[in-house]
């Protein structure tokens, strides 16, 4: 249920005597924006659900997203309502995150999204851009002070499908990645038209040239439940895999986490797919071998790519995950979508196939006043890592600094 409150009233340019006198012949109160808080998603799942038919809001503050999160996390929620008489503003589904110093409200499943717009309703321009920003700020800090000292909003746009975001009115600093879209135009040829479309066939049938070698190849999309789980289960072995080999850790190595994957492929709805399973299996000789995946999320004409892996242990100059994408791609031409987004991340492959890169911004508001002291800090790591990406002699060093510790934490160590 609801349990916070705050209300603000649009500014007036009349007088105090001039309001008190209103106020004694006219009982109807200004146009007000309404803040609530709550903690139950199915309390305002209607809501929420109409907030999600705007195609501007991103998939991953849906309600089925962030239901699946919360059915596999012990999430602390606070979800902030927004109304101006009745007509629904916004939500901005929060999780509050407890450090040992600070306590943070992020949006659901922040670390797992590839892009953070909170839910807004199309109307939103009846606001002018300064009561918005108040709002957004000095309206957040009241209702939400008592359960967090800092709020963030992370990898958020500044433009999004080519209008201003409404977080872009909050001050906030530039993510250390950017985010990679491929506008798809109807058919194969006309998108590849946008890149190097003759080398991008070239490379393609060579592909499938050195597949053929080892009997063929089928492309597959898992469309039957228990196939997506083996497929999905498949990808949680290979990514394991390079990430162990590379020296890094692996993201995907927590049950709660697993399950919540698991989760999007069980909560499908209509039209949208919370999670699709895409793959290279092979024929002939290792007949069954599955040695590309890729995990897409569909929203209207919008398709994200979660996660993708490859099994190099096997025809890793066929370039699977290359030949896979294409595939993806041309399919999804002839399905009505218009935007690929590879997600956020920058990689060599990701700039080879894109046209569009969309910066993100990193938004930190303090509530309290340990919350300033959080915000600064958030803001100087992001620098930080910034810094750091910036520089390729730098961000070696730190990726073979990182890859020593987890071989250090990896060994074992004599009784």
């Amino acid at each position: 249920m609801a349990n916070s409150y705050f209300t603000l009233a649009a500014p007036s340019r009349q007088s105090p005597r001039d309001r008190r006198a209103r106020g004694a012949v006219d009982t109807r109160a200004a146009e007000r924006i309404a803040l609530s808080v709550h903690r139950d998603l199915a309390e305002i799942e209607a809501d929420w659900r109409a907030l999600d038919a705007n195609t501007l809001n991103s998939l991953h503050q849906s309600f089925d997203w962030c239901a699946a999160w919360k059915s596999a996390h012990k999430s602390q929620l606070r979800i902030v309502r927004g109304t101006l008489g009745k007509q629904l503003l916004f939500l901005l589904p929060f999780e509050i995150e407890k450090g040992r110093f600070f306590r943070t409200a992020r949006l659901i499943a922040t670390e797992h999204s590839n892009l953070n717009t909170g839910l807004f309703a199309a109307e939103l321009e009846r606001v002018p851009r300064g009561e918005l920003i108040r709002v957004l700020t000095e309206g957040i800090r009241r209702v939400l002070r008592s359960h967090a000292d800092v709020v963030t909003f992370e990898k958020a746009p500044g433009v999004w499908r080519g209008l201003p975001h409404p977080l872009a009115a909050l001050p906030g600093i530039a993510n250390p990645n950017a985010s990679f879209q491929l506008g798809l135009l109807g058919d194969m040829e006309r998108t590849l038209a946008q890149l190097n479309a003759k080398r991008r066939r070239k490379k393609m049938r060579l592909s499938e040239r050195r597949l053929a070698e080892l009997g063929g190849y089928d492309y597959v999309v898992g469309r039957d439940p228990a196939e997506a789980h083996a497929l999905l289960d498949t990808f949680f072995r290979q990514k394991a895999a390079r990430l162990e080999a590379q020296g890094l850790p692996d993201v995907f190595d927590n049950s709660e986490i697993r399950a919540f994957f698991r989760l999007l492929i069980d909560r499908q709805s209509d039209g949208d797919r919370l999670l699709e399973l895409n793959a290279i299996r092979l024929r002939g000789e290792h007949k069954g071998r599955i040695i590309a995946v890729t995990g897409l999320s569909r929203k209207g004409d919008h398709v994200i790519c979660q996660f993708g892996s490859i099994d190099d242990t096997i025809a890793a100059d066929s370039s699977p995950g290359e030949l896979l994408f294409y595939r993806v791609i041309e399919r999804l031409c002839g399905e009505g979508v218009t935007l690929f987004d590879f997600g956020i991340g920058d990689q060599p492959y990701k700039r080879s196939w894109c046209t569009i890169e969309t910066p993100l911004r990193d938004i930190t508001l303090p509530l309290t006043l340990r919350g300033n002291a959080a915000a600064g800090l958030h803001r100087a790591v992001v620098r930080a890592k910034r810094t750091i990406k910036a520089n390729r002699t730098l961000y070696a060093f730190v990726q073979r600094g990182r890859r020593r510790v987890l071989q250090a934490t990896a060994e074992p160590t004599d009784d």
